[in-house]
């Protein structure tokens, strides 16, 4: 299609369907640059549409003085260009500094007082040009124009600032990269939230009790219907106990689990979060007169409570009767 005025001269009626194919979206947008009309054409008047297509027109000097919109659309698009070799290579050309380091590498150096050129003077011997662009080692210099697209590209899965420069000293180089690539990780919040976190360690898993209610862990829930839960899990049968609470202190949880024990028997190990009522000097009491272990989960960790945290997160509320709650 050519850009001259012989179509019909209509509006647009009806836009393309957001969910039609990328293809005709970029090719509706292409013609939205003109007014047209369509019209039915019979299949058997098509002959001479692929030989039309080809014929060169003729140019004069006024069409160098009209830019059409659609040639400026299109020229638009081809701004943002990859980082090809071609490209890379025409804008090393095109380069105020890197043209003369491309010129000084070929022909000589000699020497230079110009402060731009001091970095790649102090790299003369290790300069060199492969396909048309200038290389440091293995390295590629990278023209001004492509730096901050260089830059997007090394930060855009937020490694953060010193794999950025790992990745950079395998493939590109320019002056000052390593300052900007510090700079640029300052700015970004998502890499300034992250960039001091540890490495999170696996956890270890509780190892397999040997026999039923060896090791039990137990933890709080609620507050649901005004009372709070006193969740006790065996190890290794998965047995739950939830008692419905109206006070947590040391003595009434002492209180529940002398119930539970008196029934099931004392175990040889209790695993607990760092719960008042838990690290208390009633409780140690407690567990020590009846030659229980008390092992306690890291702070800020309830995931190393074990089997108690998640009954607290799914599955202890199906373990209680909310009539009963409700008349007491």
């Amino acid at each position: 299609m050519f850009p001259n005025n012989h179509y019909n001269v209509t509006a647009v009626k009806k836009g393309i369907s957001t969910t039609s194919a990328a293809r005709l979206q970029r090719y509706a947008l292409f013609l939205s640059g003109y007014t047209y009309d369509i019209e039915y054409k019979n299949t058997n008047k098509h002959t001479n549409a692929d030989a039309l297509s080809r014929i060169p027109q003729e140019s004069t000097e006024a069409d160098g003085e009209e830019f059409d919109a659609v040639d400026v659309f299109m020229l638009k698009q081809l701004e943002h260009l990859s980082l090809t070799n071609n490209n890379i290579r025409r804008e090393t050309a095109r380069d105020k500094i890197l043209s003369r380091v491309y010129e000084l590498v070929q022909k000589g150096w000699t020497v230079n007082d110009d402060i731009d050129l001091k970095p790649y003077f102090n790299r003369k011997n290790e300069l060199s040009i492969s396909q048309g662009c200038l290389q440091w080692g293995i390295r590629t210099i990278v023209p001004t124009k492509f730096r901050q697209q260089t830059l997007e590209l090394l930060h855009s899965a937020h490694p953060g600032v010193v794999k950025m420069k790992l990745l950079a000293r395998s493939y590109v180089w320019w002056p000052r990269i390593d300052s900007e690539i510090e700079s640029l990780a300052k700015s970004c919040s998502g890499c300034q939230k992250h960039h001091r976190n540890p490495k999170q360690s696996p956890l270890h898993p509780w190892e397999w009790p040997s026999s039923p209610w060896k090791r039990i862990h137990i933890d709080f829930a609620g507050p649901f219907i005004d009372h709070m839960f006193l969740i006790v899990i065996d190890a290794h049968s998965k047995w739950p106990e939830v008692i419905p609470m109206k006070s947590t202190t040391s003595t009434q949880t002492i209180r529940v689990l002398r119930t539970i024990f008196a029934r099931a028997g004392l175990p040889e190990q209790i695993v607990s979060d760092n719960g008042p009522q838990f690290v208390s000097a009633e409780f140690q009491t407690f567990t020590k007169m009846n030659g229980i272990t008390h092992i306690k989960s890291a702070p800020y960790h309830p995931a190393t409570n074990g089997l108690a945290e998640p009954l607290l997160q799914h599955e202890w509320i199906d373990c209680i009767d909310v009539d009963e709650l409700h008349d007491s």
